[in-house]
């Protein structure tokens, strides 16, 4: 399957959200219960695992979701975080495939660093808490990959410096072999603790990691 790439800033970018190509087509155990429970893709199970050892989301809270879609995070956060209070700030390059769209979710396509888009970000803000589960369309090749996957972390961070609330919560994925050591020490002077964390719902042949921080200073 070619999923369409929709390019960021000249930086050739486009984020996408757990969805699979070749042998990743193959539906594994957390694909098939991600369809029994209504999410469009399986990383929803990597938010649930973050979000149970180290809780960032709690009902009422506003909630940035960067890189969202197809939107299995917007949805969990909807479903089983907010508990009908709060809102969700959503925003990717290409549409949510939520139908219907949850009441508690906004959603904006376009890019979540240009400064259009960040002006309608910013109206909504600050946040209690900004998810970003997206990624760059790889290449295959890993230096290349995990360049791209660097910048648009350090984008989310810049992006929590001036839209995260004192105490607010971060979570960010990130290509192992980049900048994460370099850009979790960032996040080790903006919050009380800043931390790596691999879910087990990661496939076994990637090398995707999340950063997490918590209590914003």
């Amino acid at each position: 399957m070619t999923i369409p790439c929709i390019v960021n800033n000249g930086a050739g970018l486009c984020y996408n959200q757990g969805m699979a190509t070749s042998r990743r087509d193959t539906a594994d155990s957390y694909t098939q219960r991600a369809h029994r429970e209504g999410y469009p893709a399986r990383s929803v199970y990597k938010l649930e695992e973050i979000q149970k050892t180290n809780p960032v989301i709690k009902p009422g809270d506003t909630v940035l979701d960067v890189g969202a879609a197809p939107g299995s995070w917007t949805l969990y956060t909807h479903r089983m975080l907010l508990k009908g209070k709060g809102q969700i700030i959503s925003v990717d390059l290409n549409p949510l495939n939520l139908n219907p769209v949850p009441p508690t979710v906004t959603a904006y396509v376009g890019d979540a660093f240009s400064k259009e888009i960040r002006e309608k970000l910013t109206s909504h803000g600050p946040y209690d808490a900004i998810i970003s589960d997206a990624a760059p369309m790889t290449t295959g090749n890993r230096t290349v990959d995990t360049s791209k996957s660097e910048w648009l972390a350090e984008q989310v961070v810049i992006l929590a410096q001036e839209q995260l609330k004192e105490h607010g919560n971060l979570v960010i994925k990130i290509f192992q072999g980049g900048g994460q050591q370099q850009i979790l020490q960032t996040m080790r002077g903006m919050f009380r603790k800043a931390k790596t964390l691999k879910p087990k719902a990661c496939r076994t042949d990637s090398f995707e990691t999340y950063l997490i921080g918590l209590d914003k200073i």
